[in-house]
């Protein structure tokens, strides 16, 4: 995935300036794929020079308002349906269990018990974020509440593993 199909994604639902898309990242996306203020504006006006999106309206103190082309669209299809995702194949969380022999049990039970805080608070967070959102029966309400299903069912199942893999540690 790249910033730039997130854009795109974000603007085939509605034309939005750079700080509107700003702040849809910081309530949803952020949690899959964050971004900074400065990326943000940056691809904006990659995609521009690109043709895949324009310039809807201009507003006060230089306020730009994008919309997605009929290029930009049929990218974000092609890139939806064209190109297989990434196999996320990197885990920090994963490499440090497999070398935790290199510690006191007390150091490697300590870890996983992190993990399993680690994992409780980012279900909750989610779940305050589930209950803040304002859901419609848009595009974006609709697959964004399934992607954020995923993270608390992701965060719930790393938890369940955190424990039992705590369980297997033997502790003097």
């Amino acid at each position: 995935m790249s910033l730039r199909h997130a854009l795109l994604g974000l603007l085939s639902e509605r034309p939005a300036s750079g700080y509107d898309l700003l702040k849809t990242f910081e309530t949803s996306l952020a949690n899959v794929w964050p971004a900074t203020q400065s990326q943000i504006y940056t691809e904006l006006t990659k995609l521009a020079g690109s043709g895949l999106i324009t310039v809807a309206a201009e507003g006060p103190r230089g306020r730009k308002e994008y919309a997605i082309t009929d290029e930009g669209m049929a990218e974000l299809r092609h890139w939806l349906t064209g190109v297989a995702p990434q196999r996320n194949t990197r885990s920090d969380i994963l490499l440090r269990v497999f070398f935790l022999g290199v510690l006191p049990p007390e150091q490697a039970h300590a870890y996983l018990t992190g993990l399993i805080e680690m994992s409780r608070e980012g279900h909750e967070r989610l779940r305050q974020l589930a209950d803040a959102v304002d859901w419609d029966d848009d595009n974006l309400s609709v697959y964004g509440r399934i992607a954020l299903e995923y993270g608390l069912r992701f965060n719930a199942m790393r938890r369940e593993w955190a424990e039992w893999a705590a369980e297997q540690i033997k502790q003097p």
